[in-house]
């Protein structure tokens, strides 16, 4: 942003910045006063005034001041997200919280001529171009799993053999693995339906590299729904059960397996545990993209032990640089805890809280997981399964319900959605739902019937617009014609009655919540193409630019219990915005993602950028 002089009488305005109130001076005016000072003097005066100018300059930022305001020089390009006052000039500031709202006179009057604060007021004023917007939130996502994926991404491999060549890369540039052949090798990203012939990977196509024949390596797919082993991790976790139930371990012609573990099979797999010094790398390396996208509120989908433990350490240290809602894993396999553990609400001074139980319906669509009613259409001999028995579902909601737990269910397939459903309806008879707000995690593949069910339920659907986009390529092959058209179907869900709260599912997709609002509004990739033109992939399902923006703003909020205090830009809300650098709720669609965060606040201070 940029603080341009005030163009109201000075008389009228009490600032402390120094950079609002710089005088302009004539050649003449200065000439005539250092006319007077010999030499030395004037050298010393020179000196001072030169560092006074480089101290003053607009391009140093000077530190925000505990009350200041954020106004716009041309017009109302505050989008406070509130029905009351949608838009506003200024927004003012005081400590952690929003005190006022409104245009640039009323608050000079309310505040500054008044001097109702406790000094006077900082104004900071934004570029032309500029807009704020409340703090932007990802309703699904996994923050540790990020950070590790940064360790080794393999997305940009478009083949088995390129994917290989990456590991190898990886041990090579390592010399903590080249020399400890026993150390575990992690990666993330590979995406069979990318490939030229959409085939599933074999431990044989790593070990016949020399680099990493012997080595455990575990390589876990774009979706996060297939795990690719060496023959080594193989050995290592052996023996393998023959079936499990949710779960899928491919085999050879022989019976052995193969090289690629589906969905409940992964959790059959022994690794160590990531120490401290790992899980703080990992989400050192997530926050600083968090933040630099404009996301202060997170909702981490799964948090296993380990992970809980982490952020409640980080939160009592005040570690904590976002907003994280988490989702306690639901593993059916151990006892049932929701009656012998707190909910975390508010800890870290609002930073963390940790209030839903994740619960996995089925697996994905793009690894064949997602459970249908009818087989799919590119493999007819299967329907997908089930991840959890539906009688487990049957008896464990109403228990986290009874306890206070919110219950966040991930489900991909018509089926699944329609197991999940019918649970909820006998779980939330006569109950308080906004007491409740259960959520179903991407509500992928519906029919026309549950489609109408969720709205009357009141169940949110947590949806994820950049899995569409992608998805977009392969559905129709993997779904037929006529049921690919219930897929993603927001417009569907939303005039049906159903909250949506958006996120992204990171690493799985692109952190950036603006590639999410893109494809919301458009149906398009980011080049602006779709398998149906130019005009997006089924464009009746298309969201507007507001309601893109409310599902990353207060239905978030709603979504994680935090609508009172995050979502909007109102007074008495905690202060988190982010400045944008053009107006994404104007612009041309193909200019969007140009756009950049100027600055990320929390808490009304600076997290990224500057103000």
């Amino acid at each position: 942003m940029s603080e341009l002089r005030k163009r109201q009488d000075p008389g009228k305005i009490a600032d402390t910045d120094p950079q609002n109130v710089l005088p302009s001076r004539s050649t003449s005016v200065l000439s005539s006063v250092l006319s007077g000072f010999d030499r030395p003097r004037l050298v010393i005066l020179i000196c001072l005034a030169a560092f006074a100018a480089w101290f003053l300059s607009p391009e140093k930022t000077s530190s925000l001041s505990h009350s200041y305001a954020v106004c716009s020089s041309s017009g109302a390009r505050i989008y406070t997200v509130d029905h009351a006052v949608p838009n506003a000039q200024c927004l003012v500031v005081d400590g952690s919280l929003i005190l006022d709202i409104g245009s640039l006179d009323d608050i000079m009057e309310r505040w500054v001529a008044r001097n109702r604060l406790r000094s006077s007021l900082q104004i900071r004023y934004l570029d032309e171009s500029s807009i704020v917007v409340p703090g932007l939130s990802d309703s699904h996502a996994h923050i540790l799993e990020y950070g590790a994926s940064k360790q080794l991404l393999l997305e940009s491999a478009k083949t088995i053999k390129d994917t290989v060549a990456l590991v190898r890369q990886h041990i090579l540039d390592n010399d903590d693995i080249l020399n400890d052949p026993s150390k575990f090798i992690e990666g993330w990203g590979w995406d069979h339906t990318s490939w030229p012939v959409e085939e599933w990977p074999t431990s044989d196509d790593l070990d016949m590299d020399p680099i990493i024949r012997g080595r455990p390596v575990i390589l876990q797919s774009k979706d996060g729904h297939a795990l690719w082993l060496s023959n080594e991790t193989f050995a290592l976790n052996s023996p393998w059960p023959s079936e499990i139930e949710g779960g899928v371990i491919m085999r050879d012609s022989s019976g052995n397996p193969s090289g690629v573990i589906l969905d409940k099979a992964q959790d059959l797999l022994q690794k160590p545990a990531p120490t401290e010094q790992d899980l703080v790398r990992h989400f050192d390396a997530t926050v600083k993209d968090v933040l630099s996208h404009g996301l202060t509120s997170v909702h981490d989908a799964g948090f296993k032990p380990i992970s809980l433990e982490f952020f409640t350490r980080q939160a009592a240290a005040g570690n904590l640089p976002f907003r994280i809602y988490g989702m306690r894993y639901f593993n059916e396999n151990d006892p049932y805890w929701g009656n012998l553990s707190e909910p975390i609400i508010n800890a870290g001074d609002g930073r963390l809280n940790a209030r839903s139980v994740k619960i996995f319906a089925d697996g994905a669509l793009r690894s064949g997981g997602a459970a249908l009613h009818e087989p799919y259409h590119d493999n007819p001999h299967t329907k997908g399964f089930m991840r959890v028995d539906p009688k487990v579902l049957t008896d464990v909601v109403p228990k986290f319900l009874r306890d206070g737990w919110q219950v966040n269910i991930h489900a991909i397939g018509d089926y699944a959605n329609g197991v999940v459903l019918d649970t909820f309806e006998a779980a939330l008879k006569d109950v308080d739902i906004t007491a409740l707000r259960p959520r179903l995690e991407h509500a992928q593949i519906m029919t026309q019937s549950d489609l109408e069910r969720v709205g009357k339920l009141g169940v949110i659907s947590s949806i994820q617009p950049t899995h569409a986009i992608s998805d977009m390529w392969f559905a129709e092959e993997r779904l037929g014609p006529e049921r690919v058209k219930g897929l993603y179907a927001f417009r569907s869900l939303l005039d049906h009655g159903s909250r949506l709260a958006i996120g992204s599912d990171f690493p799985v997709e692109d952190m950036n919540p603006l590639a999410g609002f893109h494809a919301a509004i458009t149906r398009l990739s980011p080049e602006g193409q779709s398998p149906n033109g130019p005009s997006g992939w089924f464009p009746e399902q298309r969201l507007t630019r507001m309601e893109a923006l409310r599902g990353m703003t207060i239905d978030a909020a709603y979504a994680s219990f935090t609508e009172d205090s995050l979502g909007s830009l109102v007074p008495g809300k905690r202060a988190d915005y982010v400045v944008l650098s053009q107006d994404i709720m104007t612009v041309p669609v193909d200019q969007i993602l140009s756009t950049k965060v100027q600055a990320t606040v929390i808490d009304g201070r600076v997290a990224f950028g500057h103000v």
